[in-house]
């Protein structure tokens, strides 16, 4: 096939190519005939006006043990609770330096984030709640397996793994670039490393990946940061 070479193309690059067949065809036309081939699973949608003909998984994190055990007990006592919980742990597999300590995140939604805070606190779970920068670097970071908790921004992208929510790629990926703090251990080079690998092994939705980036505040910023990476990605 024409494309077979790209990892991906977009809208334009279909119509030039069907315009070279036949200049006088409809636009109308090729966005059916677009359509078609994705109805038909010939080309895939990876994000707003992209595709590619090599489909990728979609990211499926496995969930470690301990967290299944605090999700149970956040259900059972705040069963009208929002969270997301996952791990830094997810990210070793996008990495080339590999931390051998790790962190788990529990998001909710900012009324509650307090009442989860102590919860975990009294039953002997070592806890932050939104540390600062000096509370991180001091307290957390030298520490293994604690738990951070956070407000959890709205519409965010999440995912249902054996009944407990966790990120998405997308979410996981605007948070490690939104995140100076506490993924301060990803930025720089290793952040370059993890987008080119996370785009190179999953499908990444980039409709969704801006959206939440926006509700983050960030889209400009991450769009200007793709197009700078793109030739590694």
């Amino acid at each position: 096939m024409h494309f077979e070479k790209n990892d991906n193309f977009e809208t334009k690059d279909i119509v030039e190519f069907y315009k070279i067949l036949e200049p006088n065809i409809r636009k109308s036309t090729i966005h059916w005939r677009i359509y078609s081939l994705i109805q038909n699973g010939i080309i895939y949608r990876i994000g707003r006006g992209k595709f590619t003909l090599k489909p990728k998984p979609n990211y499926m994190p496995e969930i470690p043990q301990k967290l299944k055990a605090i999700n149970s007990k956040l259900k059972k006592n705040f069963p009208f609770s929002t969270f997301c919980l996952w791990s830094s742990s997810f990210i070793n597999e996008f990495t080339i330096h590999q931390s051998f300590k790790s962190f788990f995140l529990i998001e909710v939604e900012k009324d509650s984030t307090e009442s989860i805070f102590h919860f975990l606190k009294d039953r002997k779970y070592k806890v932050f709640i939104e540390p600062s920068r000096e509370v991180f670097d001091n307290y957390a970071s030298g520490e293994n397996n604690f738990i951070i908790v956070k407000s959890l921004i709205s519409e965010a992208p999440l995912q249902n793994i054996t009944n407990l929510n966790t990120v998405t790629l997308e979410k996981m990926l605007v948070d490690i670039f939104s995140g100076k703090i506490i993924f301060s251990a990803y930025q720089g080079n290793e952040m370059k490393t993890i987008f080119s690998e996370a785009y190179k092994k999953y499908n990444v939705n980039e409709n969704k990946l801006l959206r939440y980036a926006n509700r983050r505040g960030k889209k400009e910023q991450l769009q200007k940061y793709i197009k700078l990476i793109n030739g590694n990605i």
